[in-house]
């Protein structure tokens, strides 16, 4: 194989993943962020091969989502949180305590296994409620784990997102108990 074989299997590479990440209707800082192309070959790509083609997409402006505490919400989005970042540590994205693996240390590789990954999450979940842009918030903040960490449920071991600086045990929906014991009832008084 020559070099300039490599260079193109790689230029290919980070083409398809664009044009995944646009199908998913990310933002242009978000692609270019992960593919490093320009902005105006996100742009040209966009023009040139969806919407020419009849293809309607949203294209987003503005900020990409940039709060974790988003997953942290409701008992849904923390186990949508959980399955996509098990599928994250599954296809080697993220390890087991959810560092960025050493196997997926090559960028534009790290963007296509996020691709698999979310395509995965949405054929698991009917209605998915975690956008596309979430889920790069999501493996951006498990990677600096200063925001979100991966932890396992104390009380069953089912994998959880959860919040680092939490003074309670990870628990999931499944095993939390119904009331914080701060708003449990007293006990009552037993006869001796």
């Amino acid at each position: 194989m020559r070099i300039s074989d490599d260079r193109y299997n790689r230029d290919r590479l980070r083409l398809d993943v664009a044009m995944h990440f646009i199908r998913y209707e990310a933002r242009t800082h978000t692609i270019r962020q992960w593919t490093g192309l320009t902005d105006d070959r996100i742009r040209k790509l966009y023009r040139s091969y969806l919407a020419e083609g009849g293809t309607q997409i949203a294209r987003h402006r503005g900020k990409s989502p940039q709060r974790p505490a988003f997953f942290l919400r409701t008992a849904r989005l923390r186990q949508e949180s959980a399955a996509l970042a098990g599928l994250c540590a599954l296809l080697g994205l993220l390890d087991g305590r959810g560092a960025s693996s050493a196997r997926a240390a090559a960028g534009i590789g790290q963007a296509a296994i996020l691709c698999q990954a979310y395509e995965a999450y949405c054929a698991l979940v009917s209605e998915p409620a975690i956008s596309f842009e979430h889920a790069v918030l999501l493996v951006t903040a498990l990677t600096r784990r200063g925001d979100l960490t991966l932890e396992h449920c104390s009380g069953c071991g089912a994998l959880l997102v959860s919040d680092p600086l939490s003074l309670l045990p990870a628990r999931c929906a499944l095993c939390a108990p119904e009331q914080l014991p701060s708003e449990a009832e007293p006990p009552e008084p037993t006869a001796c």
